[in-house]
């Protein structure tokens, strides 16, 4: 998600991934020897292209930066992810759950990832599987070593190739429920301006990489449905910047973005935004330029651009949080969060919401109390889950 916030709303509220410092992450676990072992699976994949895999995902929803939080799963405020939690979450009528990963701070100085670190992953991919869940998993913020420059791409693109590797085998039997997703919010560190030629050539190669890794391992992943991204996971750069990579599996890539548009509504806690959309009725408590129909139109953009020509998008990341210094805030977040996502699936996009905990607590995003799986947010989790119905 978005990192132009304070670190202070980062964790674990509203943020995805960054903040911390890789120097407080606990020492790797005796590093396995050589990638890890396949872990066996009762099915297979089934002859789906993604788009028809995309369809069957329905409506997602973000374990946030439980696995990638830095120094351990519980240090940004979230309790140990359970059984009960994901089953909940499926209960509740999601179909999808993204499960964005940390993996540089369990890894060893030749970025060997600790057997400890990869049994804990697949035990939380265990967990989506019995729940009945497809999962996502990725290489999400990791600390920010993946910068998109030519100064830092030789080793960014052997680490890439060196983890997914090691993920891949971990996960190499695995049926189609579970979907790897290469990066997350690929960017120059502060820089959220248009990228450069060099950037981009820089991003549109990491997914590259990361095709050609997962790949090269053979089995199931040989036709796994891949997921990768557009530069900072920004609408607007897919649109324009976006180079899908070559694949020698046909139809088996999907495109991933984040929408979090008006910045001031949905994470800015110091702006006095706070009404969206035809309800609104304070024009000095809106955002009139990110409304319903820039909704509509920037996912007919992605629709016309990816999904038209078979290649599924996934909404990998969008939420608005509370403010509960406005009485009616509520409204505008429920009315936001429900038009994203039934716009967002109307287009065909796979709309995957950001829970990143915390869900009593003023400028969060959270659905779920992490540590009993109730719903904290009933009216937000329905309109969720109705959307793509």
């Amino acid at each position: 998600m978005k990192r132009r916030h304070a670190l202070a709303a980062l964790l674990p509220l509203a943020g995805c991934g960054g903040g911390g410092s890789a120097a407080a992450a606990p020492a790797a676990d005796a590093p396995a020897p050589a990638p890890a072992a396949a872990t066996p699976t009762t099915t297979g994949m089934r002859a789906l292209t993604s788009l028809q895999l995309s369809q069957l995902m329905g409506a997602g929803w973000n374990l946030g930066n439980a696995l990638e939080s830095i120094g351990g799963e519980t240090a940004w405020g979230n309790p140990a992810t359970t059984q009960a939690l994901l089953t909940a979450v499926k209960a509740a009528g999601f179909k999808t759950v993204r499960i964005p990963v940390s993996w540089k701070q369990y890894a060893d100085a030749n970025d060997v990832i600790s057997t400890t670190w990869m049994s804990r992953v697949a035990e939380v991919v265990g967990y989506a599987q019995a729940a009945g869940l497809y999962a996502i998993i990725n290489i999400h913020w990791d600390g920010g070593w993946m910068q998109p420059t030519f100064a830092q791409q030789a080793m960014a693109n052997a680490r890439i190739t060196k983890f997914w590797t090691q993920i891949a085998n971990q996960f190499r039997s695995h049926d189609d429920t579970l979907l790897f997703a290469g990066t997350n919010e690929v960017m120059v560190t502060g820089d959220y301006g248009t990228p450069t030629a060099e950037y981009v050539s820089v991003q549109n190669g990491f997914n590259q990489q990361f095709v050609n890794a997962v790949r090269a391992t053979g089995g199931n992943n040989a036709v796994r449905h891949l997921v990768v991204q557009s530069f900072n996971t920004n609408i607007d750069h897919a649109l324009n910047f976006a180079v899908m990579p070559t694949d020698p599996a046909k139809d088996r890539l999907m495109m991933e973005v984040h929408d979090y548009d008006p910045y001031d509504f949905t994470l800015n806690d110091k702006s006095s935004i706070w009404q969206w959309g035809a309800g609104a009725t304070d024009p000095a408590a809106t955002e009139t330029w990110a409304n319903e129909a820039y909704t509509d139109a920037q996912f007919q953009k992605m629709k016309a651009r990816f999904v038209d020509q078979g290649i599924p998008v996934i909404l990998g990341e969008f939420a608005a949080i509370r403010r509960t210094e406005y009485a009616d805030a509520e409204t505008y977040r429920l009315a936001w969060n429900t038009y994203i996502a039934r716009s967002a699936w109307t287009h065909g996009l796979v709309p995957v919401y950001w829970d990143a905990g915390a869900a009593r607590d003023n400028h969060s995003s959270g659905l779920f109390d992490r540590a009993t799986g109730d719903q904290v947010y009933p009216a937000i989790v329905d309109a969720l889950v109705n959307a793509v119905r």
